[in-house]
């Protein structure tokens, strides 16, 4: 007959001993619960670091750029000569005469033809040129300097040096005569019919180099076996550029054509140190910062000069809108985490 062993009990054999003993093995202390001034105190230690982070640059945005514009703004519903404190309020007199003068609007359309013929111009040659510098040639690291150089150079310096090049006597229609093409030779500044072209050149030369370096960088993001893939297939070298590499440069490409057309609508200083403030309006070249400086500061009214700058922000800022709704949204649509992912 067995006996049970002294110091047993035949309940730990039972299912509800078993179950009973688990029970009490798995019990033990519970976690206790987060206190809600420790939640508060993390939050607000999380709110500090971002102030602590965020707050410099915020301070310097809103210093530099939202107080400017907000001042501006007031300083365009007075007729105000730049000096004391604003007294002759005019209200919307000066929005009104912009929109209602000939010459901001010849200004503005300067601007519109300037963004078109940019993005025509200089984006097909910067991508040739990129697709040519892409590939392994000798000399490739001196050629993208002689290209990127003219960009580095300063607007005074290569305005000044145009324009002395550009005069009727100057160094294009004496190297011209020099080649026998003495016919050819023009007004290459004052002449309407050929100035904006001039000025079309000009800033071709100057800011191809930034498009090159910026398409270049994009094309060393493609992974080279799409290419190499491509080409055992059968597919040619332009049918491989066409269908593989453009359509991978394109987030590239946006964002160049965005920069393009907010600098071609802000455009100043290669205008006013080549054509002046008066030449520049007869010659079809003006544009509305050129305006805003030849009505403004030039003519003694800031205050119409300040409603200037406040309707070419505005410009800009519609623009800017426009392209990031709807030519910039695929590309930052990826880049915002929305709730339904957490």
């Amino acid at each position: 007959m067995l006996q049970t062993p002294v110091g047993s009990s035949n309940e730990t054999n039972t299912p509800e001993g078993v179950a009973t003993s688990g029970a009490l093995r798995g019990a033990g202390p519970s976690a206790p619960p987060r206190s809600p001034v420790g939640l508060r105190g993390r939050a607000w230690g999380a709110r500090l670091e971002i102030a602590v982070l965020v707050g410099p640059a915020l301070i310097v945005f809103l210093g530099f750029v939202i107080f400017p514009i907000v001042m501006a703004a007031y300083y365009g519903f007075f007729s105000w000569q730049g000096f004391g404190v604003p007294t002759d309020f005019v209200g919307f007199r000066n929005y009104l005469t912009i929109l209602q003068d000939p010459t901001f609007h010849d200004a503005l359309r300067h601007n519109a033809i300037i963004v078109v013929l940019s993005l025509v111009l200089q984006g097909p040659i910067a991508i040739l040129l990129a697709l040519l510098l892409n590939q392994k040639l000798r000399g490739q690291s001196i050629i993208r300097v002689l290209i990127f150089v003219p960009y580095v150079i300063s607007e005074v310096v290569v305005g000044t040096g145009w324009s002395l090049m550009l005069q009727t006597n100057g160094a294009v229609n004496g190297m011209l005569e020099n080649l026998g093409l003495g016919a050819y030779t023009q007004d290459w500044l004052s002449n309407p019919d050929i100035a904006i072209w001039t000025l079309m050149t000009i800033i071709t030369w100057k800011y191809i180099g930034f498009a090159v370096i910026l398409f270049l960088a994009g094309l060393q993001g493609i992974p080279e076996e799409l290419s190499e893939a491509a080409a055992i297939d059968g597919a040619s070298y332009w049918q491989i550029q066409r269908l593989i590499v453009l359509p991978l440069l394109a987030p590239t490409l946006r964002i160049w054509a965005f920069l393009s057309i907010i600098g071609a609508l802000q455009l100043f200083d290669l205008v006013y140190i080549i054509w002046g403030q008066y030449v520049s309006s007869t010659a079809g070249t003006s544009t509305m910062a050129t305006y805003l400086v030849t009505n403004g500061r030039n003519s003694g009214n800031f205050g119409y000069g300040n409603a200037v700058a406040v309707v070419l922000f505005l410009i800009s800022l519609v623009v800017a809108l426009i392209y990031q709704r709807y030519v910039l949204r695929r590309d930052t649509a990826g880049a915002i985490t929305g709730k339904a992912g957490r």
